[in-house]
């Protein structure tokens, strides 16, 4: 249980990671943003928080269950 536990901050930060960078096409950005912040970024976060609350989901079933 403790692997699977440890798996899931990774899988969370590669679905970041592939969110963020699944349009870039090149080395650079097109075009900063004004707000400096990049592109796609709100889409990135909101997926992070759903891997985030699904770990953390994972994590209380596991309790519940005692293991």
């Amino acid at each position: 249980m403790r692997a699977r536990r440890a798996a899931l901050p990774v899988v969370a930060l590669l679905v970041a990671l592939t969110a963020g960078c699944a349009h870039h096409d090149g080395a650079s950005p097109k075009t900063p943003s004004a707000s400096g912040t990049p592109s796609g970024y709100a889409e990135m976060q909101k997926k992070a928080d759903a891997a985030e609350s699904a770990a953390a989901a994972a994590d209380r079933d596991a309790a519940r269950d005692g293991n």
